[in-house]
């Protein structure tokens, strides 16, 4: 792998990192307050280290020269995904979609964490699992090193800037910190190793033991507790969770503001949330092109977008289905 296709590889990273995110935050905001709470903080515990991935795959994207993009050039289209889609440089074994809280939305949620079997290759390109196309960023960056790292700390996101509870950003600037950075994406997401069902916060950030991404959403879809001893074949073993499907607004999958007529109130409202969710991604680039503080205003955007989201899953549509809108996470540019 080049210096450049390892670069190109690092922009695919930030584009499956925040592939997640809006199928977690559309099934987070349509559980109301006050029923199936220990989802709600499931998926919101996700969302905050999902985040923290994304800044650390940019980080480690300016480290070697490259620049991370969220939105379109003259040149190349926007990178944001439009749903339903692929995970990126996957091998299209599935598809991501945005929708409600939901058994179908777990299901997903666990085939976007799967851990890589033991002993898996890595995969740079048509990857089966995450894990195993950040294995082959990693060969690659073992491979380049020294050389590929700038030493050019000016785009870095550290602590300093982002901490949002998933664990500290730091800065990346040889092969050590980006193969801490990628243990903690993958053991984060997967578990340690395919052996353990906890992740790495307790040894890297000092936090209480926590599940791995797969594992929790595993304990939602089975409805029961993983606990101290449970291993990936055991399965969970402790006690039973209550869920609650029926309490999460009834959005319809994959809305698009071109599914309402041209003037109407609801395509009005949806496009005020795309604009939102725009002006997000600019100010994610920005951030992450030198930048930082520009972060604290990210903040005050997403929560704009939470209300905008959650109001239009609040609207039923008059096609006789029984579903409500939903936020449709389109680019538009301003």
């Amino acid at each position: 792998m080049t210096p450049d296709d390892l670069r190109d590889h690092l922009q695919t990273a930030v584009e499956i990192e925040w592939s997640t995110i809006p199928p977690y935050l559309c099934a987070l905001w349509s559980i109301p307050e006050g029923s199936n709470e220990l989802a709600a903080t499931c998926i919101r515990d996700v969302v905050l280290e999902e985040m923290l991935h994304v800044t650390l795959v940019c980080n480690l994207l300016n480290a070697i020269g490259g620049s991370p993009r969220f939105t379109p050039t003259d040149t190349e289209p926007s990178p944001a995904p439009d749903y339903p889609t692929y995970l990126p440089h996957s091998d299209d074994a599935f598809i991501v979609d945005v929708r409600p809280f939901s058994p179908e939305a777990l299901e997903t949620f666990l085939k976007i964490e799967q851990p890589a079997a033991p002993k898996a290759p890595p995969e740079p390109d048509k990857f089966h699992t995450i894990g195993q196309f950040y294995e082959a960023v990693l060969d690659a960056l073992e491979e380049l090193s020294p050389g590929i790292f700038t030493n050019d700390l000016t785009c870095q996101v550290d602590s300093s800037y982002y901490y949002g509870g998933g664990g500290e950003a730091f800065a990346i600037h040889d092969y050590e910190t980006a193969k801490e950075a990628l243990d903690v994406i993958i053991f984060q997401g997967e578990g340690l190793g395919g052996t353990s069902i906890w992740d790495p916060d307790k040894s890297v950030f000092g936090e209480e033991e926590e599940l791995a991404h797969f594992f929790r959403f595993d304990e939602l879809y089975k409805e029961r507790r993983y606990v101290q001893g449970d291993t990936p074949s055991s399965g969970p073993t402790g006690d039973p969770i209550l869920i609650d499907y029926a309490a999460a607004l009834p959005m319809r999958p994959n809305p698009k503001a071109e599914d309402y007529p041209a003037g109407s109130d609801l395509r009005a409202l949806t496009e005020e949330c795309n604009a939102t969710y725009s002006t997000l991604l600019g100010q994610l680039e920005t951030a992450f092109t030198g930048t930082q503080s520009v972060l604290i205003d990210s903040v005050q955007t997403m929560i704009a977008l939470r209300y905008q989201a959650i109001a239009l899953m609040n609207i039923p549509l008059d096609d006789g289905t029984g579903l409500n809108a939903g936020p449709a996470f389109q680019w538009r540019a301003s």
